[in-house]
């Protein structure tokens, strides 16, 4: 099936080359001349586990194409996916300036019949709004044209994507009543994927659209609730760790997202629980449970600086003091830095006066860009050399080199032995035994 992908960042990149390893004949558009170029190159946008590979064999057997050529990639795919982004407007609702300007341009070159996809995240009424702006363009061309929307939402881990998008654990897909032929090609079009078992969900167009931030608000709102209990076990004097424990062996509650820690970032749960926030509003709802998600989130990625006040006794304490940060993107296996609750950390180190040397094995780049304007940032090659002479390390991602370090070494390069541990990597006992002044969450 020949399968155009608009936007070649985190989930069209994905997308295509997913697409193209299983058969498919893609074309991946952007707008980004440069991006392009490189991955002509085989150089990629973003570091996510297994992409290199599937984009650089695809790429070179001619399954994966990547163009900055609209008529070429509307005219290439009889199935229009639209994976660009949706950033948050000034009042967290879901900006689709993109989102719209896709669907205009493939009404403006559109020649045959097509089925136009809504991958990205988007609020509940997108679908209708991608239909409407095609339609009135192909009114303007003065040409009838027949299309559906649909709406097919991704859900991609960060770290894990490539592996969820080959092998899903559910494949939505949201048609309008009727739409037979519609469900006939998407069922084709991840006929590859669906092979072992049934994955594919259809339901109408709305449902998928809600679906997609349900799950994401859903997510969040389990790490929040287990950092509201962090947060209330340590007034208590109870172990957090051990109370997770406990409620995840109940089936219905499980294991999954009940880590507590200090708070979550990415791209896609602040994003998303800000815009179904709005998105209720717009109807008339106030969404109380969504608001105090948020909002405990917000508090949470202030905790570990909170702890730092404590310790040295005051923010003007810290001034000059110099703390390393294990940890830099939001979750493991990503480079991705948006929202990371290491930022938070470390604009409140610095605003105190603090020296910061950083360290995270693969958002390093990302960061040496973010803060090339920040004297008081430096980032280290190594997680030991980011110690030298620290006063405290602070931990914000559960990276796996973090998690059995050696710390008589570590020892030897700090000047004092203090950690705040935002994961809770460690044994509490084992480090106070050894000396340490070892501060986690809710433990």
């Amino acid at each position: 099936m020949k399968i155009t992908v608009f936007g070649s960042g985190y989930v069209g990149l994905v997308t295509g080359a997913c697409l193209a390893e299983v058969g498919h004949d893609v074309i991946c558009n952007d707008i980004d001349s440069g991006k392009i170029e490189n991955l002509n190159k085989g150089i990629l946008p973003i570091w996510e586990p297994g992409l290199e590979g599937i984009v650089q064999g695809n790429h070179s057997q001619e399954r994966l194409h990547f163009t900055c050529d609209v008529k070429r990639s509307v005219r290439h795919g009889a199935v229009q996916i639209i994976a660009v982004g949706t950033p948050p407007d000034e009042d967290g609702s879901a900006d689709l300036t993109h989102v719209l300007k896709v669907a205009e341009s493939i009404a403006m070159h559109m020649e045959n019949s097509c089925i136009v996809v809504n991958k990205s995240t988007v609020p509940v009424g997108t679908a209708d709004k991608v239909r409407e702006k095609i339609a009135s363009t192909l009114q303007k061309r003065g040409v009838s044209i027949p299309f559906e929307v649909v709406s097919n939402p991704e859900f991609l881990k960060e770290g894990d994507a490539v592996n969820d998008f080959l092998k899903p654990d559910r494949i939505i897909v949201g048609v309008n009543p009727g739409a037979d032929d519609v469900r006939r090609k998407m069922r084709e079009m991840y006929e590859p994927f669906n092979r072992n078992h049934e994955r594919i969900m259809f339901m109408d167009v709305r449902s998928a659209e809600l679906t997609k931030y349900a799950a994401n608000a859903m997510l969040a709102t389990k790490i929040s609730f287990m950092n509201e209990l962090a947060n209330l076990s340590e007034l208590l004097e109870a172990d957090i760790e051990e109370v997770r424990k406990g409620i995840g062996a109940d089936p219905r509650i499980g294991y999954s997202f009940i880590y507590p820690g200090c708070g979550y970032g990415g791209s896609c749960f602040p994003k998303d629980v800000n815009a179904l926030q709005m998105t209720a509003k717009g109807v008339g709802f106030d969404p109380k449970i969504l608001q105090a998600v948020s909002a405990v989130n917000d508090h949470q990625k202030t905790v570990l600086f909170s702890k730092a006040l404590k310790q040295f006794g005051s923010a003007s304490a810290l001034r000059g003091r110099k703390f390393a940060v294990w940890g830099l993107a939001f979750k493991p296996k990503t480079n991705d830095m948006r929202e990371a609750p290491a930022r938070t950390l470390i604009d409140a180190l610095t605003s105190a006066g603090a020296i910061v040397s950083a360290y995270d094995p693969v958002a390093n780049d990302d960061a040496q860009e973010l803060y090339s304007d920040a004297p008081s940032v430096h980032l280290s090659s190594n997680k030991y050399s980011a110690l030298e002479g620290a006063d405290a390390l602070f931990i914000c991602t559960e990276w796996q080199q973090f998690k059995a370090p050696d710390f008589e070494e570590m020892k030897d390069r700090m000047s004092a032995m203090v950690i705040f541990d935002g994961r809770n990597l460690y044994s509490p006992m084992k480090l106070r035994g050894d000396g340490w002044t070892y501060h986690c969450v809710g433990r």
